[in-house]
């Protein structure tokens, strides 16, 4: 296959939103194919019909539009495409690497008990490999059985797990076509990864024995098989097998959660893959440098922490411009997201540009971003939290009715100006700028974190700073 253009492919089941583990495999294979010049196709395997959903092929595109993950032509339909399967499973059939197993359900789980009696792992015995045609029994729909190799070996060259081999007497003769004419999984994904023109299958390292079965098709239809990269599951933080207690949540929680879909790409990239003792890169790095030998064998290891880190990392490092567009595709998803949004003024939404450098410096997520960015748009008289209700005594109080007064006097409205006259302020009443800062804040945001007070001053603006303080002074 040397020399043809590199061709991956991410494969989802819509049964469910896109969880943690199948956004890094597309990652990887999204990688891999900027880093090559190929391509990467999206195929939706939705042959159970049961259990797929209209509602979670939508989370799935929207998971990959969000993580910045952008697919070539259109997403194919695994359903639409049973007829090709049929096709191969005839031609399996025709040149006797498939048959027809009339063995009722009775039979199977006798076979599959005695199996386990005998300390055998359970699997078909292979008894209709053989059965003359005319044998078959009236009225049962036949299932079509692969008629796999029973001596020798299967290896799998791959590219992160090394050669692994596979007992052919340890594979069984798995069923390509159910008697309702459905084709498997197996067979499936065989017939459409080489009708796609897939070269490299990147997937989890869980679909080894799965690699096994489906080059023995290939091999049957006389097709060559693609490369394959079987890379390490991801387990929590403990080292056991990841959970939703860890982190395997849909996408979709991540973002409700406030994180960047930057600093998600290359988190994820760091799950089983390195290059150097590098932790962080732009989407640009990633590419130039992403190759299947970078990709480990070890399970990663999940980390909220860490994740929460390198969010942080990403929201300081952004444009306050960059972040606050961020931010406002963000909003509608976001817990406090929506009412903050409907507060949003033009004129809030300028205060909230000009305080970003120091609601950034404070957070980690876009929640927090939010949290900190309440004041901005909470309606007057503020409510105060448990703690800034506690600064704002009847001292505290007289004390803010005087500084209301002295900073009405201020000709020009400014952070210099204002800390000016603060300080001043201070020192007259024989304060510690902090007994003075602290109420100020409590005030001003209804909480005791906030920017720096002369920020939240200007920001705010003199109406509504000044408002805001005799809300909360002894003179209201």
């Amino acid at each position: 296959m040397s020399g043809t253009p590199v061709v991956t492919r991410f494969a989802p089941s819509p049964t469910g939103f896109l969880h943690i583990g199948g956004a890094r495999t597309a990652l990887f294979n999204w990688l891999y194919a900027r880093h090559t010049g190929g391509k990467m196709l999206l195929r939706i395997e939705d042959t159970d019909r049961a259990r797929s959903t209209d509602e979670a092929v939508a989370a799935i595109l929207e998971g990959l539009k969000w993580l910045g993950l952008d697919w070539d032509g259109e997403p194919v339909s695994q359903f639409s495409r049973t007829d090709m399967h049929k096709e191969a499973v005839d031609a399996l059939l025709a040149s006797g690497n498939a048959y027809k197993c009339y063995c009722s359900r009775e039979e199977l789980d006798a076979m599959r008990e005695k199996a386990m009696a005998e300390g055998k792992p359970p699997r078909y015995d292979g008894r209709c490999r053989h059965r003359a045609p005319d044998d078959a029994p009236e009225g049962i729909a036949p299932v079509i059985r692969f008629r796999s190799p029973e001596e020798g070996e299967t290896l799998i060259d791959d590219k992160v797990q090394g050669e692994v081999t596979f007992a052919n007497k340890d594979l069984d003769d798995l069923i390509i076509l159910r008697s309702d004419g459905t084709p498997t999984y197996n067979l499936s994904v065989v017939v459409d990864d080489h009708d796609m023109g897939v070269t490299h299958i990147i997937r989890g390292v869980d679909h080894l024995t799965n690699s096994a079965r489906q080059s023995q098709i290939y091999s049957a239809l006389g097709w060559d098989v693609p490369v394959m990269a079987h890379i390490p599951l991801i387990h929590g933080p403990d080292g056991a097998k990841l959970s939703k207690r860890h982190g395997a949540l849909g996408v979709e929680a991540y973002r409700e959660m406030g994180y960047l879909p930057q600093a998600m790409r290359n988190y994820l990239a760091r799950l089983s893959w390195s290059h150097g003792d590098d932790e962080i890169f732009s989407t640009q790095q990633m590419i130039e440098w992403f190759d299947l030998p970078g990709i480990g064998k070890s399970a990663a290891r999940f980390d909220f922490a860490k994740l929460e880190n390198l969010n942080g990392h990403y929201m300081r490092a952004s444009s306050d411009d960059e972040l606050l567009r961020e931010l406002e595709r963000s909003l509608p998803h976001l817990p406090q997201g929506p009412d903050f949004l409907a507060r949003l003024t033009p004129g809030k939404r300028d205060a909230l540009r000009a305080s970003m450098t120091g609601l950034k410096e404070r957070a980690k997520t876009l929640n927090e971003l939010v949290a900190g960015a309440q004041y901005l748009v909470a309606e007057r008289p503020l409510a105060l939290d448990e703690k800034a209700a506690g600064l704002l005594g009847s001292d505290a109080r007289d004390m803010l009715s005087r500084l209301h007064d002295a900073l009405a006097g201020i000709g020009e409205w400014n952070a210099e100006t204002l800390e000016e006259a603060v300080r001043l302020f201070a020192e007259k009443n024989e304060l510690k700028l902090g007994k003075v800062a602290q109420p100020l804040r409590a005030a001003l945001t209804g909480t005791t974190t906030s920017p720096g007070i002369f920020d939240v001053l200007t920001v705010l603006g003199r109406e509504e700073s000044l408002g805001r303080i005799s809300d909360q002074s002894t003179t209201n």
